[in-house]
């Protein structure tokens, strides 16, 4: 049973519903900021709209992996969790593109934020939170069920299914305008073409979702010891601290680089639009259809980005090491946040993106691989704990960003520069990471 291999197609199976999931995921980073632009929020408040959603996957995601570990249903182990959060998910896409059509936007002041963009934070809280609660099982479950030597091979069917969806997701807003719909909208309220990208997205998540909630079945307690060479006592109950403390070393160096790394992307989401308004549309007016203009753009870059990081993933394979795939992926990453400042012609932002998408295919792929084939035992603890890598820089940069931003002049461009700044960080520590 240790020597269990899957097929290709059941690979495929096992990680097709992260496409609809990353669908939901894309519309969101590629279109928050521009809803709550749009709903009065400040440029130094932008910021604050992130904390909370990441704060929440810190505080959700290792109790999921725990829970999930002791989870043997007749549904599955991870299953039950995928399913939950898809739904919450799809609910929240169909509530938050409406948060300026309640006739909160003027009302209800409160800490500087109108009732309608209290309505959508904590809408966007849920949205984060429900899209990790059906993204982490995923990751789960290719760490339960694909032998070590074919996690690389399921991971990258991973990140291209990924990409792929980021790719339609950040590709919704623009082409609802190309057929007609409108992009531009009152004051205060969100552009149609941008609700219907979620009630799409929506759609396309739940029927993803539950391809692989039916295609899929999980191990059962003793054929999953089986396969793991394990005794079924090494799975029991552990403490989260105890987890840490038994921790493999490769767990805490890809914890650092991924520090580095989720907080340049957390300013790429929160600053883009206002950057490439200024830079290429010479605007800051959030009501003007230039703005409106640059946020699909933004939705045009960013498919540019998954489509690099898709062409990147069949590069990767080729280095000698995952070691110094990453390290190269994060250099070039660095490089095309770089250059977003520097460049005000909307074209040659291709470029900085398809760089920028070298960095986030290693991202996605690279971590998870190193981390698993570390991993024996409390595999989904273990993830929902190595999620905190992920959740804690976005929060540290959300919360820094408006302070920054105001050092910075105000300039959203120049935030990428930051963004680079802090990929060449993370490119430095993967010296310290040991593979496996």
């Amino acid at each position: 049973m240790a020597n269990r291999k899957l097929t290709f197609l059941q690979m495929f199976d096992l990680n097709f519903g992260f496409f609809g999931v990353q669908i939901a995921y894309a519309l969101q980073s590629a279109n928050i900021s521009r809803i709550f632009a749009t709903l009065g929020a400040d440029p130094h408040q932008l910021s604050f709209f992130w904390i909370l959603p990441p704060l929440m996957g810190m505080i959700v995601q290792p109790l999921i992996g725990k829970w999930s570990d002791r989870t043997w249903c007749a549904m599955g182990r991870r299953k039950p969790y995928l399913l939950i959060g898809a739904i919450v998910a799809v609910l929240v896409m169909l509530l938050l593109p409406n948060a300026g059509n309640f006739g909160l936007s003027t009302a209800y002041v409160f800490l500087g934020l109108n009732a309608a963009m209290w309505f959508g934070l904590f809408s966007l809280i849920f949205l984060d939170t429900s899209i990790n609660v059906a993204m982490q099982p995923f990751k789960m479950m290719v760490g339960d069920m694909v032998s070590e030597e074919q996690k690389g091979t399921a991971y990258s069917i991973q990140s291209f299914l990924c990409n792929a969806g980021s790719l339609v997701g950040y590709l919704f807003p623009i082409f609802f305008t190309w057929i007609g719909i409108a992009n531009t909208a009152p004051s205060g309220m969100i552009p149609a073409s941008v609700k219907w990208s979620f009630y799409c997205g929506a759609a396309v998540l739940i029927l993803c979702v539950l391809y692989t909630f039916l295609r899929v079945k999980e191990m059962p307690p003793k054929e999953y010891a089986e396969f793991h060479k394990i005794q079924p006592s090494d799975e029991e109950p552990a403490s989260f601290l105890k987890c840490l403390v038994k921790a493999p070393r490769t767990f805490w160096t890809v914890s650092l680089v991924q520090f580095f790394c989720w907080a340049a992307f957390l300013l790429l989401w929160t600053y883009t639009n206002g950057a490439i308004a200024s830079t290429c549309w010479h605007t800051s007016d959030v009501a003007s259809a230039e703005y409106q203009a640059a946020g699909n753009w933004v939705g045009v870059l960013f498919a540019v980005e998954a489509v690099g990081a898709m062409l990147w993933a069949l590069v990767i394979p080729r280095f000698s090491t995952l070691k110094r795939a990453y390290l190269v992926s994060l250099l070039l990453g660095a490089a095309g946040f770089a250059s977003v400042y520097f460049i005000s012609n909307q074209y040659l932002l291709f470029i900085s993106f398809l760089l920028i998408g070298v960095a986030w295919g290693a991202m996605l792929a690279l971590p998870f691989t190193l981390v698993t084939n570390a991993l024996r035992d409390h595999i989904g603890t273990y993830l929902g704990l190595f999620n905190c890598a992920i959740c804690l820089p976005q929060i540290v940069a959300a919360a820094s960003g408006g302070v920054i931003l105001r050092c910075l002049g105000g300039s959203q461009a120049a935030m990428m520069l930051v963004a680079a700044a802090a990929l060449l960080l993370a490119a430095a520590s993967t010296s310290i990471i040991k593979e496996k």
